[in-house]
């Protein structure tokens, strides 16, 4: 499990720090203390591998110009048994590092040697996390924004995964409240009509209008009679919900399944109320002087900074009428994720309508003594579909609004998870239906994969002929030397940096982008470079970068739960 760049980034790091010293050591330079050093990636390929703009730092507290400063550490630097070349400073202070290629033979050695583990790294050391996403109402089929939730929760938590943290998948079921009343009233009113007509009752002009809830009433005097007539209308409507919820709920997690996704915590919000979870919670504010009592409700008294925004109002946590707010199960809920079940960090995926809710969330859950940067709020934006140019409401199989079950129909899995993680979670995403399907080089899934097949295939004709895949210990490796190997062997030793920086940002875009870069550099090695029919050492050479490159690919699409086929 390693990470060569943090490695190189670390050398790098020491060898500045210890020129710093030594040059202060020779009086060139005043003792000071140092600053954090900071290693980037040049954008510009010419200005090397690493860039630091330490001189800048300290030319402050040097009263020295950074040109001069950038000069002494690079005349006191020390590069015996680092992989830096040479070093130069550039512009006005900074100083580029060029490394030989010696470490990127050293990275496909550690792909070869990781194999299915490469890109896997231990930056959590095991820390409790738990992702929370989807949570879908389970009043009707999951919809777009669950699809978009659903696959960005998931990666996010693989990815999470292979950067060391022990990752929970959890659903919150919301199967208390408003809704679900509402949900009793609409099942009670089709049942009724379907029995007695449709003026033995009216419906509620708030309910349920969708066919769904029809087919639940149809199918529960399919399956039970007129029995629930003769029953009051609590007890009446207490067993349609507990039918339907069930028939819907088993539907979310078998289109879930197909989807990819398997969690590891179904968690229901009733579980709250009849725990009494809830009412310790509301108790919990009460005592500690976080509540007050106004118009005949409870209110969350919310901290304030004097902004006057609209996250900053007070909010309801037990209505007049006695009902507690999803808010107040909301409270209640986070305050199990980190006091009852210890988890260390808990991450929410929500729809782009809960941006509001994100400060109050936080608030309540300092209230309750736990450090607010525990909690992790991704908001993802919306998605428009596409079919022929156009904006796409209707699925094509049922002439309804597009539900996850439909758009899987379409597209299947491995488009569907790709393309909802390509873009960041924060922008609008466009899917293109129809590039979705299509087996082109534009359909960016469809390209990775063909990358994967293409080496997969190229293996077994070699093998058919009597050359396998060899070993990194006869593979003389000085052999890659064309650009076009040395880029591509330069971004498969990427990827446990990636892995980094996705957990760090809880963006597994960057993966998406990454594994396309990686295709892209592997076509573009397959077209310049030869590999059968080479000069032996360099046809081994060749074809052991191919066998890191399907192993990085593999191991990528692994992640995001998206099928590596080895022929297409």
């Amino acid at each position: 499990m390693v990470n060569i760049i943090e490695s190189l980034r670390e050398t790098v790091k020491n060898v500045i720090r210890q020129a710093l010293l030594k040059a202060m050591e020779k009086e060139e330079l005043q003792e000071i203390q140092l600053p954090e050093i900071f290693i980037e990636t040049p954008k510009e390929k010419g200005h090397g591998e690493f860039s630091t703009n330490i001189a800048m730092q300290i030319t402050r507290q040097l009263k020295m110009s950074p040109v001069k400063i950038a000069a002494s550490i690079i005349d006191n630097m020390c590069l015996e048994g680092t992989s830096i070349e040479k070093v130069e400073k550039a512009g006005p202070g900074f100083i580029n590092f060029y490394l030989n290629n010696e470490w990127l033979y050293s990275g496909l050695n550690i792909i070869k040697k990781e194999n299915e583990n490469y890109g896997k790294i231990n930056m959590g050391k095991g820390q409790k996390v738990m992702v929370e996403f989807v949570s879908a109402n389970p009043t009707g089929p999951l919809h777009m924004g669950n699809a978009r939730g659903g696959a960005l929760g998931d990666c996010i938590a693989g990815v999470l995964e292979a950067a060391g943290y022990d990752v929970t998948r959890e659903f919150y079921v919301n199967d208390a409240g408003n809704q679900i009343e509402k949900f009793g009233i609409s099942l009670e009113a089709r049942y009724i009509q379907l029995l007695e007509g449709e003026s033995a009752i009216s419906f509620p002009e708030d309910g349920y209008h969708g066919e769904d809830i029809t087919e639940h009433a149809r199918n529960y005097i399919a399956a039970y009679g007129n029995d629930l007539l003769k029953e009051d209308f609590q007890e009446r409507r207490k067993k349609l919900i507990e039918y339907a919820l069930n028939k819907n709920i088993t539907n979310i997690k078998q289109v879930l399944g197909y989807y990819g996704i398997q969690y590891d915590v179904w968690f229901s919000e009733k579980s709250l109320y009849e725990s009494g979870e809830l009412a310790d919670t509301l108790k919990y504010l009460k005592n500690n002087g976080f509540t007050e009592e106004k118009e005949g409700a409870i209110w969350f008294k919310m901290p304030t900074t004097g902004s006057g925004t609209e996250a900053e109002k007070d909010e309801v946590l037990v209505r007049n009428n006695g009902f507690p707010t999803y808010f107040a199960s909301d409270i209640a809920y986070h305050r199990n994720k980190f006091l009852q079940r210890g988890f260390d960090r808990v991450i929410n995926l929500w729809g782009a309508d809960h941006h509001g809710h994100v400060a109050r969330m936080k608030a309540s859950v300092k209230a309750l003594g736990i450090n607010p940067d525990k909690l992790d709020m991704v908001i993802f934006q919306l998605v428009r579909l596409y079919r022929n140019g156009e904006i796409a409401r209707m699925s094509k199989r049922t002439g309804k609004a597009i539900s996850l079950s439909d758009l899987l129909d379409e597209v299947g899995k491995d488009a569907a998870r790709f393309f909802f993680n390509m873009k960041a979670s924060g922008s609008h995403l466009d899917f293109d239906l129809d590039l979705a399907v299509s087996q082109s080089n534009e359909n960016p899934v469809y390209y990775v994969q063909y990358a994967h097949a293409r080496i997969c295939s190229m293996i077994k004709l070699l093998e058919s002929e009597g050359v396998k895949v060899p070993d990194v210990e006869e593979t003389k490796l000085t052999m890659l030397k064309e650009t076009e190997e040395l880029e591509l062997i330069k971004k498969l030793v990427e990827y446990p940096e990636e892995i980094r920086i996705s957990a760090q940002t809880l963006e597994p875009s960057r993966l998406t982008r990454y594994v396309i870069d990686v295709a892209a550099s592997f076509h573009s090695f397959y077209n310049a470079c030869r590999v059968k029919g080479e000069e032996e050492e360099l046809m081994k050479a060749r074809l052991l970068l191919a066998d890191c490159t399907r192993i990085v690919i593999k191991n990528v699409l692994s992640l995001l739960k998206i099928s590596a086929p080895e022929r297409m």
